[in-house]
């Protein structure tokens, strides 16, 4: 049996969408889902109990930070990343090409991988796919990905092509450094940029090899709203109905709204947290940043339609306070409310697809919702 299987539950008629359960070797979870970002074995300034509390049944870890500080070898020694981390629910770990890419330049790309340096002392480093898994298979994560190369937007057609088709010969390689088949999946990784053709060919390329599951990567990089909703809708007929679809790096919650439409299984982002250490708080209306003068004497709730620990027990003016006086309690109230309010967004959206009725409710959302 595979580490990690997908059950599909019950399929949207009014969207097309699916309701789903994803089983791992530490439990299992719904579908669709949003993941926290857990980038240096923690999600910042969240307990696991607290995550736990929110509804969050998954959370990611950064091989690449993982890998630099403290080090796979330490991690393992340790129990692996879950015990490390006071975690037993489900783990996915990025490869950490996405870190890499943004570190390297183009000369230090090459057919064996990438040379890059690292951000915390500028010493050099060789990131490939096969070391990619052993990190992973070091960390024990439950989802580990390949490592492929996330292509900038725009970028020519003949580089898009090129890249997409080394990612296809790396997952060859990382499929065949994979020892951990009982207790950790490897998921494969769609690219192919905004081009639709190509988009296509990288999805029958990375498909053919028989994967627990397959994530979509290289989008929300920059790229219109619509067009990334175009490369979803080339994609995903292409990616086996009883495998998950996880969109990389996505987020906001327009996004997780319409990515669902479309038949997405999986998402993540530093979104919410990177949102609320920066002072703005996500709401059923829309964003708040609660910096503004406007909140000085205000003693309403985030979100009046938000029952999270934050909503229930703190008022606007006193968040305005702390955000303005740079009190750590005020970003990590403001991010426990932003994750809060996805988990909650993405039970109302599965809701809506054991329903049939999602269409019905991204009209209701976007009535109120101001990206």
């Amino acid at each position: 049996m595979p580490a990690v299987s997908y059950q599909l539950k019950h399929q949207c008629q009014q969207s097309g969408a699916r309701y789903g359960l994803v089983t791992t070797p530490r439990g299992s979870f719904e579908t669709p889902v949003f993941m926290p970002v857990g980038t240096r074995a923690t999600v910042k300034t969240m307990t696991p109990e607290e995550l736990k509390q929110i509804g969050a049944e998954i959370i990611l870890g950064n091989t690449y930070h993982l890998w630099m500080r403290p080090g796979p070898a330490v991690i393992s020694e340790l129990g692996g990343l879950h015990k490390f981390m006071h975690w037993d629910r489900p783990i996915l770990t990025d490869s950490g090409g996405f870190q890499i890419f943004s570190l390297a330049k183009p000369k230090d790309i090459e057919e064996e991988g990438v040379h890059f340096r690292s951000h915390i002392d500028g010493s050099r480093h060789f990131l490939t796919p096969e070391k990619a898994v052993a990190i992973q298979e070091a960390l024990g994560s439950d989802i580990m990905m390949q490592l492929d190369e996330c292509t900038p937007w725009p970028a020519d057609e003949a580089y898009v092509r090129h890249s997409l088709e080394r990612t296809t010969r790396w997952l060859d390689r990382a499929v065949k450094a994979w020892h951990t088949h009982d207790r950790q999946a490897l998921f494969g990784i769609v690219q192919g940029g905004t081009y639709e053709h190509l988009r296509k060919q990288s999805a029958r390329e990375i498909t053919s090899y028989d994967l627990p599951g397959y994530g979509i990567g290289g989008l929300s990089v920059g790229e219109p709203a619509e067009l990334m909703y175009a490369m979803i809708e080339a994609v995903t007929p292409l990616l086996p109905t009883d495998r998950p679809r996880y969109l990389m790096g996505v987020g906001s919650p327009d996004y997780l709204v319409e990515g669902s439409c479309r038949g997405i299984d999986m998402f993540d982002c530093v979104f919410p947290t990177r949102l609320g250490r920066n002072g703005t708080a996500l709401t059923w209306s829309g964003r708040v940043v609660i910096r503004n003068s406007v909140h000085l004497r205000s003693d309403l709730p985030l979100d009046a339609d938000c029952d999270c620990y934050v909503c229930r027990h703190y008022s606007r003016a006193y968040l305005h306070h702390l955000i303005r006086t740079g009190e750590i309690l005020g970003l990590r109230l403001l991010s426990w409310h932003n994750l809060a309010f996805l988990m909650d967004l993405m039970r109302h959206i599965r809701q809506a697809i054991r329903e049939d009725r999602l269409l019905s409710f991204r009209d209701d959302f976007f009535k109120s919702y101001q990206a």
